[in-house]
């Protein structure tokens, strides 16, 4: 998944309201703004969408599918709420499936669906962007407080790269740095898409940090569960290392009865051999018994 950097900013204007647009349904990713993401596309439906706007002005209107599972999503099984993107690149494999690279524009919404044949299509209404909390000493400490919890996050968790990280750390754009955090964080389909639907940067920076906070209480969890089975691992490591130890030093000291070995002999064999502490005293144990 890639982000724009701001020389690399494609100008665009928003499709008039009501513009009927090819819908392309999304399995198991939400697409937002500022991404350039490749997809790749298996179902006829989906192809035909992507075909027909090759054309034009290479549009297409990204819903994802409320289960991912659902192999032939209807009407009712998409989120209403998504982002038009325009189509970079696409390239038709040898398996018939098609690798697209698409660009996310900007936030709408889909009325009017259609699932007719030979692909969805709906109305696309823009979604405009709230910045009514966008200025002012709030904003700039709830970034800080964001980008502060996205390090400890990232330390705890390697699958959001340091230059990614960096990336965001150099945003200027509130917008932008909370799309593509969102964008980039592990997180579930539904709360990525419950991010894309809030308008204010604001509220969604602020409910990226609700969720960076659960998922650093979870990651903690998970460290103290691996440590402590780790050290519950060594331990048996230990004991049966130890049982071992001390089965051989049995075999030796059964094995000087029989031969009648003299008592100082054993001592001094105990001595030379490289057992722990704790099998040495095991042995001596033995030994005196």
């Amino acid at each position: 998944m890639i982000s724009q950097s701001d020389d690399q900013k494609t100008n665009f204007t928003p499709s008039p309201d009501g513009t009927r647009m090819p819908i392309l349904p999304l399995r198991d990713i939400v697409v937002f703004p500022h991404m350039i993401v490749p997809l790749f596309v298996g179902r006829e439906k989906s192809i035909e969408a992507l075909s027909s706007v090759m054309d034009g002005d290479k549009r297409v209107m990204l819903l994802t599918q409320k289960d991912i599972d659902e192999v032939q999503p209807q009407t009712d099984d998409l989120f209403t709420v998504g982002t038009v993107a325009q189509i970079l690149q696409l390239l038709k494999l040898p398996d018939g499936t098609v690798k697209v690279l698409i660009e996310g524009l900007h936030r709408a919404e889909a009325k009017n669906i259609n699932d007719g044949e030979p692909y969805f299509m709906a109305d696309i209404h823009a979604l405009d962007e709230d910045h009514s909390k966008a200025q002012g000493e709030d904003i700039d400490g709830l970034r800080r407080t964001v980008l502060n919890a996205l390090e400890s996050y990232a330390k705890l968790n390697k699958k959001i790269p340091s230059d990614t990280i960096n990336t965001l750390q150099q945003m200027e754009d509130d917008s932008k740095l909370a799309d593509t955090l969102a964008a980039h964080l592990p997180i579930k389909i539904p709360q990525k898409q419950d991010v894309l639907t809030i308008l204010s940067p604001y509220q969604r920076l602020e409910k990226l940090f609700t969720y960076m906070e659960e998922e650093l209480e979870l990651l903690q969890v998970e460290n103290k569960i691996r440590k402590r089975v780790k050290t519950q691992m060594d331990k048996n490591q230990r004991d049966y290392f130890l049982n071992e130890q001390i089965k051989a030093i049995q075999k030796e000291l059964n094995d000087g009865d029989d031969n009648q070995t003299d008592v100082k002999e054993l001592e001094e064999k105990i001595k030379a051999t490289n057992f722990s502490k704790e099998a040495k005293e095991k042995a001596e144990s033995e030994l005196k018994k």
